[in-house]
């Protein structure tokens, strides 16, 4: 018997880095799981990755910053499996530049895909959850829910270069325990993971070339310079950055009946990094 058995997840941005860790764990315990990505190849593998662990999946490929995206997953998810119990917003990336350089497109860019993609995702949510809640007390049988959003140290913290990234990160922590205060009510958990130096493809060092990754069409440029990522690196108690694997777990951890008791909290991810 796992914890999370009979539980129904969505996790956007699941079909690589630490999103398919993060359904990994999810799906290990028991959870059923809607997978999510941009692109159709990443989602499907890792829906065959989880139902070749046992775990009961399917793919919702979409871009979360599209209008009706969150209605749609919400739609799908209820359609397939009839429930809803976790979400998780984890999809996004990072489009870096200095104050002076940042367009209105790059500005409303990071604020969609990181504050508004969660919010019409979790506003779609709404009506399923208050209603599955009502009738769950009046049978006298409770069931917890969980909201958990993947924010960072640059929205507690700032950071330089991430000024439209870092607002929409502080946006998602002001909805993050917003929703806390509203849905206490329904006995849903609404907590946020602040992810410090993670090693993904987002934060790989820059070789001759700046790798890129392709959003909407846009070819972006990701990495950081290797001697930032070694400053980080001395910067971090731990003296190194995490794995997708241990990113994951911060989520996994508030998805867990162990965690029915906490709400409105941030959790810093961060190996002790905290500047």
């Amino acid at each position: 018997m796992g914890k999370l058995d009979g539980r129904v997840a969505i996790v956007t941005g699941s079909g690589r880095g630490i999103g398919r860790e993060i359904v990994r764990k999810l799906a290990a315990d028991g959870a059923r799981i809607v997978v999510n990505d941009i692109d159709e190849a990443p989602a499907s593998e890792t829906v065959a990755l989880l139902r070749d662990m046992g775990s009961e999946a399917i793919a919702c490929v979409g871009d979360v910053a599209a209008p009706d995206f969150g209605e749609r997953i919400v739609r799908q998810t209820l359609g397939h499996f009839g429930d809803l119990h976790i979400i998780v917003n984890n999809a996004g990336y990072i489009w870096n530049t200095t104050i002076q350089k940042t367009t209105d497109e790059q500005w409303y860019a990071m604020l969609d895909v990181h504050a508004t993609g969660p919010f019409r995702l979790l506003r779609a949510a709404a009506e399923h959850i208050r209603s599955a809640a009502k009738s769950e007390a009046a049978q006298g049988r409770p069931v917890m829910r969980k909201v958990v959003n993947v924010t960072s140290v640059s929205g507690v913290y700032g950071a330089a270069t991430q000024l439209s990234y870092a607002a929409a990160k502080t946006a998602l922590i002001g909805l993050t325990r917003t929703l806390c205060k509203e849905w206490g009510r329904y006995n849903v958990t609404v907590n946020a993971v602040g992810f410090g130096y993670i090693e993904t493809r987002l934060t790989q060092a820059w070789g001759e070339r700046k790798p890129t990754i392709d959003v909407g069409g846009r070819a972006l440029n990701v990495g950081l310079a290797p001697e930032l990522i070694e400053e980080m690196r001395r910067l971090i108690p731990l003296g190194r950055g995490g794995t997708a694997a241990e990113a994951a777990g911060a989520v996994y951890l508030l998805c867990l009946p162990e965690s029915d008791f906490i709400s409105g909290q941030i959790l810093i991810a961060s190996g002790g990094l905290t500047i």
